[in-house]
């Protein structure tokens, strides 16, 4: 192990050498309370920015080992300190001057949501941060000095403010993993309690703006319909009462702009667990729920959808179904056998944004065309059966058509963002509206049939490296996709993803499984299930080989690995 001051004299000896000089640095160097690792060096001032990472030993981070005794407290932990590091590198990002990116300090940016990040990462030897450091330069010269400056007066000093427990708010930390521990409880007794999702009393669910996700400073707080009010005690807050969503087929309407989107929204990100002062920090959904919808031109490829879409005209078998441009109602159709696939236990749906003709046929279309001339079962007549046969629970909105309240167990009004359980009056309606009596085909479980390509790289014609086989890039395009290789793989509308880091790591999950188990044999099923093994185990880790692995990625669902492998067309 190499010490501080070898860091020291290697940096007098590049200085004003040409930028290629910096990569002599690469290497770990002991400092007095933390290892730095530089382990990767840019090619030049303008390219992206040099990957770093310190680790400090648990003896002198000194935090209460029961602050990372369990995944949640770790999680909860690691984000924790990445905002604390955030904060302090903030103040030091370019105070070191130079060309392009000289002097540019950052790490992962945490949103409301907490998130297991490659940014900071606890295990039994400690913690690792991970972040990028700007090499400084003029023009294409080094300037040593400038870097001298970031790791040894800056970074000491954000790493001790950052990460030792005696310098940071014992109490903050403390609320901090006592609210972690008291949503996950919650999320336990869901099933418990045959609910599907709790949204407490008091909750802010309304955000300040369609492009921010904090809380709007004037809002109505949540209040719940007696009717469906819980309380659970909770091991650290206490009793703590809200709304109860249970098992079955829960419909949400209401008028315009009265709150059911805005309910809907909270729902679908009460999988993940947020941040104090969000407002929605006890609304917890069932940790497999699945947010759906219609996705015109959506790429389909061996899914069987028979339980919604049977003999088409030009007698294309739906239990094998193939298409480079499904329809609305057919890629909805597939996201939701794709959903059960993945292990979903609740549906998420919004009928602003499904396909209206997927979703339910009125009695005159009924009337006009007959039911075999209509490849399309609708997802009316399919929700008890995925109810009582699969056991998938539904969450609906609903603004225009009225067939849905003969299905739902449990119908909630928003009501100027006050919800009203009306079960009740609106089972007494049902009889005046009756529905046309309709035999739906017999309820049948999808089987799995696509099956990921082996593909062989392409050989460099020319340059350097010409005969070898051509790395597979990835390039993100922050939230909505990536492009892998010559393809792009459209997430527009996994609306879960909330984080540009975990459709970072998508692609490095899918690059991953490209190269290494994509045998021509494997089913999308057996692929994400042992990635789902290794990432339980050893966490995006795994993916770097024995290498390191850089800050910029954080863990997506296996819902959302799914939805990624099956966009891909290979």
């Amino acid at each position: 192990m190499q010490q501080s001051t070898d860091l020291q004299n290697l940096l007098h000896s590049v200085h004003r050498k040409s930028y290629p000089a910096y990569k002599s640095l690469k290497g770990s160097y002991q400092f007095d309370n933390y290892i730095l690792s530089i382990d990767h060096v840019q090619g030049d001032p303008f390219a992206s920015p040099s990957h770093i990472s310190v680790r400090i030993s648990h003896k002198t981070a000194g935090f209460p080992r029961e602050y990372y005794s369990d995944h949640v407290t770790r999680i909860t932990l690691s984000d924790y300190l990445t905002r604390q590091f955030e904060k302090q590198v903030s103040h030091y990002t370019f105070r070191a001057k130079g060309s392009g990116k000289s002097g540019l300090i950052s790490v992962s940016h945490c949103g409301q949501e907490i998130l297991e990040r490659t940014a900071c990462e606890i295990t039994e030897k400690g913690i690792t941060a991970r972040f990028f450091i700007g090499f400084p330069a003029n023009g294409r010269t080094i300037n040593a000095t400038e870097l001298e400056k970031i790791l040894f007066d800056f970074l000491p000093v954000c790493v001790q403010k950052a990460f030792l427990y005696r310098n940071i708010n014992h109490k903050e930390l403390e609320q901090t993993i006592f609210l972690a521990e008291d949503q996950t409880y919650i999320r336990s007794q869901l099933a418990k309690r045959n609910l599907v999702a709790f949204v407490a009393d008091g909750s802010i669910l309304p955000r300040e703006s369609g492009i921010s996700s904090r809380p709007m400073k004037v809002s109505i707080p949540f209040t719940s319909p007696e009717s469906l009010r819980v309380t659970m005690d909770l091991p650290h807050k206490g009793k703590i009462s809200g709304m109860g969503i249970p098992e079955g087929i829960t419909l949400i309407v209401g008028g315009g702009y009265h709150g059911k989107s805005t309910l809907l929204n909270a729902l679908e990100l009460g999988v993940y667990n947020h941040i104090s002062g969000d407002g929605r920090e006890y609304v917890i959904t069932d940790d497999t729920a699945l947010k759906l919808r219609s996705e015109d031109g959506r790429f389909i490829k061996d899914v069987d959808i028979s339980l919604f879409i049977n003999d088409l005209p030009n007698k294309k078998d739906t239990r094998c179904f193939s298409t480079e441009d499904a329809s609305g109602s057919t890629s909805q159709a597939a996201g939701i056998v794709e959903g059960m696939e993945a292990g979903s236990r609740v549906f998420l749906l919004d009928e602003d944004t499904s396909a209206t003709n997927f979703m339910v046929r009125d009695v005159f279309m009924q009337e006009v065309i007959a039911r075999e001339k209509e490849p399309i079962t609708p997802f009316l007549e399919r929700a008890e059966d995925l109810y009582k046969k699969a056991g998938i629970s539904t969450i609906l909105v609903a603004g225009s058509s009225g067939a849905f309240f003969h299905i739902a167990d449990t119908i909630i009004q928003m009501d100027s963002y006050h919800p009203v359980d009306i079960s009740e009056k609106v089972r007494g309606l049902c009889g005046k509206y009756p529905l046309n009596p309709v035999k739906a085909p017999e309820f049948r479980f999808p089987e799995s049939h696509r099956i990921m390509q082996k593909q062989t790289p392409a050989v460099r014609s020319h340059g350097r490296n010409a005969g070898r086989p051509e790395q597979l890039k990835i390039k993100v395009h922050g939230k909505d996709g990536f492009l892998i290789g010559k393809q792009d793989v459209d997430l527009r509308y996994v609306e879960q993803l909330i984080d540009p880091e975990q459709t970072a790591a998508l692609g490095l999950l899918l690059k991953y499984t490209i190269e290494k188990l994509a045998d021509g044999t494997r089913t999308i099923d057996d692929i994400v299930k042992y990635l789902a093994d290794q990432l339980k185990h050893k966490g995006l880790s795994f993916l770097s080989e024995g290498s390191y692995i850089p800050c910029g990625y954080a863990m997506p669902r296996i819902q959302e690995i799914y939805s990624c492998f099956n966009r891909y067309r290979r």
